[in-house]
């Protein structure tokens, strides 16, 4: 049966970030991009309808979040995360990465180490050392196909001074979702040196059966009173053009430094579209959801399956969350540049190559599988066909 997530829409000539930059960013107009994180689905259309109503109002006035759209927010991840928030604890921000930004500046000092666990999305090397800022780097461990913490390292780090630490959670690229244990063992060093937790979770909303998201500012009071959780809904809904997203903690003092700060950088008012958006997120969008991660899990199946058969040298890292497929390449053998060449030259195929999300990336890429079955099948085969071809070359 025909899927509503079957439907190919047509990107370019949109001002797509991800379909109209193909020549400036890979020097080929031609390649298929399966890269930056935005899906190539419409939209639930309850949210289409109430930004097509908000829009129609045509005065585009400064706005303010009423009180249901406080409530919608709150109540989705009470139903959804089993995480009951209050409204007092929200600063709202455009942006996860810019809140993880402003809690680098807010939360350390100039110099100051911050610990990311690698390799892990590239921002999070970028808001630490634009900030001025030295990267504490905790690789995690690739073992039995999947990626864990190294603890006794992450305690060394703390030791030598580190005090704050930026999680990912769920895990981008690797696709972990983080197992209460680990959390557990993560928050307790957290507590015992003083580090502050600053829990990306914009993937929350994105595990496949048989894992389940908790936040880490969940697990208890104490573990909440140090932890800054920065939110949106823009994976869960195909939103990222829209600003909108959260920083969620219930520790006073914290979320007083982070509201003045928003506050002298003029981010604190409320995109026109946001409540409107939100209401129809959070209140009306559910059972689109939960239909589209039936679609995004037989993707990842279709992915794993075909790469396993057709390209056995390439190791995909199966994920528990988020349409993103982390590929160790490492068996092609070939450099950074090599694979670019392979990707943007050879298959006409755009993912995002691995070193940028730090060293212990290198070899790796990351599909989006955010896509028509037939575009990632498509996207699939033209790097299949010129990875073998090329593996043909070497043994000639």
């Amino acid at each position: 049966m025909s899927s509503r997530f079957d439907q190919v829409p047509d990107r370019r000539n949109t001002h797509s970030y991800k379909w109209d930059q193909s020549e400036k960013l890979f020097g080929n107009p031609d390649i298929l991009p399966l890269w930056v994180a935005d899906m190539d689905f419409e939209s639930p259309p309850a949210i289409k309808k109430a930004i097509e109503g908000r829009a129609a109002q045509g005065i585009y006035g400064y706005t303010v979040m009423p009180d249901e759209a406080w409530d919608a927010i709150t109540n989705w991840f009470t139903r959804r995360h089993q995480w009951p928030i209050q409204k007092s604890w929200l600063s709202t921000v455009t942006g996860v990465v810019t809140a993880l930004s402003l809690a680098v500046e807010l939360f350390t000092e100039p110099g100051g180490a911050v610990i990311l666990q690698s390799p892990v999305y590239y921002p999070f090397y970028d808001v630490i050392k634009m900030n001025g800022r030295q990267v504490a780097a905790n690789p995690l461990l690739h073992h039995n196909g999947r990626y864990e913490m190294d603890y006794a390292h992450l305690e060394k780090l703390m030791q030598d001074g580190a005090k704050l630490l930026l999680l990912c959670s769920p895990h981008n690229p690797g696709g972990r979702v983080w197992e209460r244990e680990e959390l557990v063992k993560l928050g307790e060093l957290c507590r015992k040196y003083g580090v502050i937790i600053v829990s990306d979770e914009i993937h929350a909303d994105m595990a496949y059966p048989g894992h389940k998201h908790i936040p880490i500012a969940s697990i208890s009071p104490e573990l909440a009173e140090i932890t800054v959780t920065t939110i949106a809904p823009t994976k869960t809904f195909n939103l990222p053009g829209l600003p909108a997203a959260y920083m969620v903690t219930p520790n006073p003092e914290l979320k007083r430094k982070i509201d003045y700060r928003i506050k002298a950088l003029s981010l604190h008012m409320t995109g026109f579209f946001s409540p409107d958006m939100i209401l129809a997120a959070y209140n009306e969008s559910e059972a689109w959801l939960d239909e589209l991660l039936v679609y995004l899990k037989g993707n990842l199946e279709f992915a794993v399956d075909y790469l396993n058969r057709e390209l056995p040298a390439v190791k995909p890292m199966v994920p528990e969350s988020t349409y993103l497929l982390w590929v160790d390449c490492r068996g092609l053998g070939l450099d950074v540049t090599g694979l670019k060449e392979l990707m943007y030259h050879k298959a006409q195929v755009a993912f995002n190559e691995g070193s940028t999300y730090g060293p212990e990336g290198k070899g790796f890429l990351r599909i989006n599988l955010a896509c028509s079955r037939s575009t990632l099948q498509e996207g699939l085969a033209r790097f299949v066909k010129a990875a073998s071809a090329l593996a043909g070359s070497k043994t000639e």
